[in-house]
């Protein structure tokens, strides 16, 4: 059976991802904002916490890790970051695996957002959890990385097969579509997304998760290489790190 996903809204617009397993009763959660609404989720559904995994180390995704931790919850984090995450009992890098009780997740280095974003890929599921590196018709902006590792990142996560879906890490959805049809005018798919993404609002649904082909369709942010893009912001020559680059500074002065 494949891992069950919970979408968990916490703070304004942040979200936390519960994993199961039902084979084996473990249970993950992915990011930490707050304590609260992850702890009555998991009474609800009468699921004993086993792992926290960590995204990154900005304040809106580990507030609460060290309320949830116990002696018999695993916190993983990336290595990289383990000066400035919670105390981790288990520190990874890409390359590495992370069980979620029989369930095999990939770690991936997704650094641009920060240096050090790993994000967790669970190819059974599937799903990917992306938190602040590629969002829904998005991509989180460039605290400390530069354009060029964002694109390498995004990259990474563009060849991932088109069903997994993207579990991000905030509710930017509505912000992001108005900025898309700014870049990608003529956009068929990205004009019914956003209404899709509309009706949700309306009727406070989560926009996420979506899928990768849902990004590869409308997010212009992985649509560098597309000649209608290029055309738009007359950038037919330019790399695909330059348009990259391009369309995120556009989006920081939106």
């Amino acid at each position: 059976m494949p891992l069950e996903i919970v979408t968990i809204p916490c703070l304004n617009d942040n979200y936390a991802y519960l994993l199961h397993d039902d084979d084996t009763g473990a249970t993950a959660v992915v990011d930490v904002p707050e304590a609260g609404p992850i702890q009555r989720e998991l009474a609800v559904r009468g699921w004993i916490l086993s792992d926290i995994l960590i995204t990154h180390h900005h304040h809106d995704h580990i507030g609460g890790v060290d309320t949830l931790r116990g002696p018999e919850v695993r916190v993983v984090g990336g290595k990289a970051d383990r000066h400035r995450l919670p105390n981790l009992d288990l520190e990874v890098e890409e390359g590495d695996s992370v069980f979620v009780g029989s369930a095999e997740g990939e770690i991936l280095d997704v650094s641009g957002h920060t240096v050090g974003h790993i994000a967790f890929h669970f190819p059974a599921a599937p799903a990917v959890f992306t938190a602040d590196s590629l969002m829904a018709l998005g991509c989180g902006r460039l605290f400390e990385g530069t354009a060029d590792q964002m694109w390498t990142s995004l990259s990474k996560l563009a060849a991932l097969p088109p069903e997994t879906l993207i579990c991000s890490g905030h509710e930017y959805t509505q912000a992001n579509a108005r900025f898309a049809i700014t870049v990608d005018p003529n956009n068929a798919d990205l004009t019914a997304r956003i209404e899709d993404v509309h009706k949700k609002r309306a009727e406070n649904q989560p926009t996420v998760p979506s899928t990768l082909a849902d990004e590869l369709g409308t997010n212009p942010f992985l649509r560098v290489d597309n000649p209608a893009i290029r055309s738009h912001l007359n950038m037919e020559t330019a790399t695909n790190t330059e348009v990259f680059a391009h369309i995120r500074g556009l989006k920081d002065a939106f």
